[in-house]
């Protein structure tokens, strides 16, 4: 546990640094070397990227004690912090999802609002900004500055579920970052508008997804800062690039 302590104060201080962090998402300890060994100083886990090198899918269909033994594979195979991202939260309380979190060495975790077990059920604000208090309290109590990454789905679902899709996410980060969440992770954000809107909404790092080579649509990592963003990562876009590269490069030789 001293171990986990001292990673989760050193996630924390980068991200109360002011400076753009960029966690690269892996998904097996060979990604993580690579990414450790290219100079990153943290790492997060994406649930879709593992669920893909496993033959599963994403969207909690993974077995939770399965994904937390690749999880506790990473965190011992490196020694910078890990965030590993748990979707909803399987079902489980709240308490519970940290401790199993803490037991596999993970110092962060991503929290969204879509309940994919409940036929992808979107909590509401309370509800969720609850979900993130309590897991906030499991990990003080536990005596471990945890980064828990709040994150709403609000613009990725679009105009189809919320009349307006900024304005509910920039209410639901608001909320998140009182409910003890260090940083927040409104998926889908593409515009320097929305990220503008976002980075007023909380004092806390805002979350972009970008892509490893040709980056973010509102602009290069200098732009991202300028606009106040403060973390990035990569999501399964790291993942699927290797994929689509290695298939056209190895294509050569199946011909």
């Amino acid at each position: 546990m001293s171990n986990v302590k001292t990673l989760a104060a050193t996630l924390t201080e980068q991200h109360e640094s002011g400076e753009l962090l960029i966690l690269p998402t892996v998904w097996d300890t060979w990604s993580a070397h690579v990414a450790v060994e290219a100079g990153f100083k943290g790492l997060t886990i994406g649930s879709h990227p593992v669920a893909d090198a496993i033959g599963s899918t994403d969207g909690e269909n993974m077995d939770f004690a399965e994904y937390l033994r690749t999880v506790k594979r990473i965190t011992e195979a490196v020694d910078v912090p890990v965030s590993a991202d748990v979707e909803s939260g399987y079902g489980l309380d709240p308490a519970e999802v940290i401790q199993r979190l803490l037991d596999a060495g993970a110092v962060g975790a991503n929290i969204e609002d879509v309940v994919h077990s409940e036929n992808k059920r979107v909590r509401d604000r309370a509800e969720h900004s609850d979900y993130i208090a309590a897991a906030r309290q499991a990990a003080d109590e536990a005596g471990v500055s945890f980064v828990l990454n709040g994150r709403t789905d609000a613009i990725k679902l679009g105009t189809e579920v919320f009349p307006d899709p900024l304005t509910e996410a920039a209410e639901r980060v608001s909320l998140m970052e009182e409910a003890g969440a260090r940083a927040v992770y409104p998926v889908g954000v593409s515009s320097v508008a929305e990220i503008t809107r976002l980075v007023e909404a909380v004092s806390v790092p805002v979350n972009l997804t970008a892509h490893p080579v040709d980056g973010h649509a509102a602009g290069d990592t200098a732009t991202l800062k300028d606009l106040g963003a403060r973390r990035i990562t990569f999501g399964p876009l790291w993942q699927k690039w290797l994929g689509e590269v290695s298939a056209q490069q190895l294509s050569t030789w199946s011909s």
